[in-house]
């Protein structure tokens, strides 16, 4: 299992991940992207954008990649900046199938992807996968699934999954929506010749969306590496717009509210990597401020009155703009 180099790293930051769904295409959901970004979102300059990111967390011991077929052309991004960086053999790299980039590159596109997660779509993907990742890709992941997902109960889709595992392929699969829990438990379930099939879970688990953790914890029981996505709540929990109480605990902590924020999911003894959603070398820097804040009770304790009902959660977040 690739995450087993994971183990090796001694560096505070080794269980921080960068994903790179806010830099591996113009248009995304976060809050603050015209800021963090600026008007000139080419190819080449989120190429350099992402390249500069990569070495900045890597040089501060970040060891996790994470990419998707949908995040524009972060594979692309991804994968020329490992061949420039050849003599780097201690990164695990994850992306994931099932949805398809849509919005050519541009932020004001009807529809900025599209979700399929059948048979055809993973053979598709794979393929394109491959072709830019090679054999550094560790980790293929089946993006976001939901209680009433197709690939849940595809059989041939779950063979092919594991013939793909049989050759050294670690298969996980992520989830979203409020019913995140239930796909957790079900995906749980799945097995192929009486072997469990899925190896790791990426899940949305933050201040504000805390639902999904007792799943979580069964599954790091089960053996599963555990991934935390959007552990920032898509910039809602990042300064400016950090809640008063997430603000107080980062000015009593003299760091960001971004840290308290991710502090608080590293906290939790099943999460084996938690993401960094960083669109700047600076808020990088400052996430990765994380591994070194140490909430007290108290402040778990305001922090906890934070926590949204799950619906409410994912229809404020279905609200969001792309930027």
């Amino acid at each position: 299992m690739p995450f087993a180099r994971l183990a090796t790293a001694t560096t505070p930051t080794c269980h921080i991940g960068l994903g790179l769904a806010a830099v591996g295409r113009p248009g995304y959901i976060n809050l603050g992207r015209d800021h963090d970004l600026g008007e000139d979102r080419s190819v080449d300059t989120l190429r350099t954008r992402t390249h500069e990111l990569l070495d900045a967390a890597y040089a501060q011991g970040v060891r996790y990649f994470d990419a998707a077929r949908s995040y524009g052309r972060s594979e692309e991004f991804l994968a020329g900046w490992l061949n420039t960086r050849s003599d780097i053999g201690d990164v695990v790299v994850g992306s994931k199938w099932g949805y398809t980039y849509t919005a050519d590159w541009r932020t004001d596109a009807e529809a900025h992807e599209i979700k399929d997660h059948s048979l055809a779509t993973y053979e598709r993907q794979r393929a394109e996968s491959a072709e830019l990742l090679g054999d550094r890709l560790d980790l293929y992941q089946i993006h976001s699934v939901t209680p009433d997902s197709p690939a849940l109960t595809d059989k041939e889709l779950h063979a092919k999954l594991a013939e793909a595992a049989a050759q050294g392929l670690t298969v996980g699969f992520s989830t979203s929506g409020p019913a995140q829990a239930d796909a957790i438990r079900t995906a749980l379930a799945v097995t192929v010749d009486g072997e469990p099939l899925f190896r790791t879970v990426q899940a949305t688990y933050n201040v504000l969306e805390t639902s999904a953790g007792p799943a979580l914890a069964e599954a790091h029981d089960a053996g599963l590496t555990v991934i935390v996505k959007e552990g920032m709540a898509n910039g809602r929990l990042a300064d400016p717009h950090a809640p008063d109480a997430v603000r107080a605990i980062a000015e009593e902590a003299g760091l960001g509210s971004d840290a308290v924020a991710l502090a608080l999911v590293l906290r939790q003894p099943w999460a084996g990597v938690v993401l960094s959603g960083a669109a700047t070398a600076v808020q990088l820097s400052s996430n990765l401020h994380a591994a070194v804040v140490d909430l007290d009770d108290e402040q778990q304790s305001r922090l906890d009155a934070l926590v949204e009902e799950p619906v409410a959660y994912w229809e404020r977040r279905g609200q969001l703009p792309w930027h």
